[in-house]
């Protein structure tokens, strides 16, 4: 039996993307037909929301942070019209408006059908793992970030599933992963982890996907640098960005992105494992993301095959994907 998932890493819609949404809450705002049919392909769908949905809330009170994402309830919506099964909150986003535009973001997601994780009224809840069932598949959803701290739920506060990955995975991390491949078939751990604006995977992060592997991860999936990284064995170590309204950087190209899908296969569910992983390559126009083409294609497939390469890990083509075998 197999079974296809699709993974998206950064996805944000607030400031611009929130206007264009505000005016047209459809999915063919953000995303062009083809990508709408990639995402289709799949059987689950998951992603990182880097934002928070609501209409309520202030900036979080600190004077050092930037940028501040939040986008109008109807996304929520929207994201389950693209096919979104579930999003990951652990990230540094979730809370740039307060505890209230949180706990908005998780009830319009979960009215809209969208399983959250990542994130919730306290340590406990945020720690959660999700668990999403088709075909008689049962996928456990792990997420964590590794920044930022002040962003972290405790046991009387709201927040997200705070890691410090730099000093290892901790105790609770590793547990959490026991458990979830106890309870199902498939483990997706999701990590929010590193700087932004990095080609590579920073030491910390070679260190602890393996280990959550060990743990028992099937699959594990990064975002935060803005650009994708190289994949290694049953690692995405970055997804990139989905859709955005960022400043483009004109070495890194964090316009230029990939959708991935990956094959589990397996006699049965419980002995299913990511067998093959199908990269499609993207642009990332302001605020609308389509397929990449011509020297968009070329350079995407350039960059992701040398960045695999450095991890060992070979990239083929087929019908205008880059192709990773797991087998």
């Amino acid at each position: 039996m197999a079974l296809k998932v699709a993974l998206a890493g950064d996805t944000m819609l607030g400031r611009g993307v929130a206007e264009e949404l505000r005016h047209s809450p459809t999915p063919q705002t953000l995303f062009a037909a083809e990508v709408r049919e990639a995402l289709a392909e799949a059987d689950l769908v998951v992603l990182n929301l880097e934002c928070c949905v609501s209409d309520r809330g202030r900036r979080w009170p600190d004077p050092y942070k930037p940028f501040f994402f939040r986008a109008p309830p109807p996304a929520a919506r929207v994201l389950a019209e693209l096919g979104v099964d579930c999003v990951t909150l652990a990230n540094n986003h979730a809370l740039d408006y307060g505890f209230d535009a949180l706990a908005d973001t998780r009830v319009l997601l979960e009215g809209a059908g969208i399983r959250t994780v990542g994130a919730g009224q306290d340590v406990l809840a945020a720690r959660q793992f999700a668990v999403l069932e088709t075909g008689g598949v049962r996928l456990a959803v792990v997420a964590a970030t590794d920044h930022p701290e002040d962003y972290a739920a405790d046991e009387q506060r709201p927040g997200v599933a705070w890691a410090d990955l730099r000093a290892g995975v901790p105790d609770w991390l590793r547990a959490l992963v026991v458990r979830a491949a106890r309870e199902a078939d498939i483990v997706l751990v999701t990590a929010h982890w590193g700087p932004n604006m990095t080609s590579r995977p920073p030491r910390h992060v070679l260190a602890a996907a393996p280990q959550l592997l060990a743990a028992g991860a099937t699959l594990v999936a990064g975002h935060s640098a803005h650009v994708f990284h190289g994949v290694g064995d049953r690692i995405i170590y970055d997804m990139g960005d989905f859709v955005d309204d960022y400043a483009v950087h004109p070495a890194l190209r964090n316009d230029l992105g990939l959708l991935f899908l990956v094959t589990f296969d397996g006699p049965e569910p419980a002995r299913l494992a990511p067998v093959r992983l199908d990269a499609l390559p993207l642009f990332l126009d302001n605020c609308h993301t389509r397929l990449a083409r011509g020297d968009e294609w070329e350079w995407i497939r350039d960059r992701f095959t040398t960045a695999c390469a450095e991890l060992g890990t070979h990239v083929g083509r087929r019908a205008g994907r880059l192709t990773v075998d797991w087998r």
